[in-house]
């Protein structure tokens, strides 16, 4: 049974942090290797007792969020657990849990906060990512809000969602960092 603590090293100890957002298949078939089981309880909530520490209710958000990304990468199932690792975030935020875990720590529990699709979350996103120490974070928050903020959506999300893209977002996603 893999527990929060392996999740937390792995993910800041273990792997070289340039791994974290790039695209490297290998990378992903390790995660779904290594973590597929945990994956599973965590979206299916089972990893509730998690939750007792801030870095749990981080491990957690890892899980699902970014382990998620990784899973089930170019595929619609990659945003599955977006709405359950948002909630978690906006709970460890409530009860003041962020407020325990390192800079590093932080920006990745706010992390489902920056991949909504809502513009009353990025307004909150933006806030949070605010903090002192998280200036790197803020700034790509901005990228994210401002194309939210335009299309109410991330088109680059559209075809593997099955959604119609205007001319507009078309015409977008032809340019240099309209995805992420």
């Amino acid at each position: 049974m893999i527990t929060e603590k392996e999740i937390l090293h792995f993910w800041f100890e273990e792997i070289d942090q340039r791994l974290w957002f790039a695209k490297d298949d290998d990378f992903d078939q390790l995660i779904r290797e290594r973590f597929s089981e945990v994956h599973e309880r965590a979206r299916n909530s089972e990893t509730y007792r998690w939750r007792k520490t801030p870095e749990g209710r981080l491990a957690e958000v890892i899980v699902l969020d970014q382990f998620t990304r990784n899973m089930y990468r170019d595929t619609a199932q990659s945003f599955a657990n977006d709405a359950i690792a948002l909630t978690l975030a906006q709970e460890a935020v409530h009860c003041g849990d962020d407020q325990k875990l390192t800079q590093m720590g932080k920006a990745f529990l706010y992390m489902p906060y920056m991949h909504s699709e809502s513009e009353i979350i990025h307004e909150e996103a933006v806030r949070l990512f605010s903090q002192p120490g998280l200036e790197s974070s803020l700034e790509y928050e901005f990228l994210h809000k401002e194309i939210i903020d335009r299309f109410g959506r991330f088109p680059y999300r559209n075809e593997i969602l099955g959604r119609h893209s205007s001319r507009e977002e078309l015409e977008f996603l032809k340019l240099p960092g309209s995805s992420f």
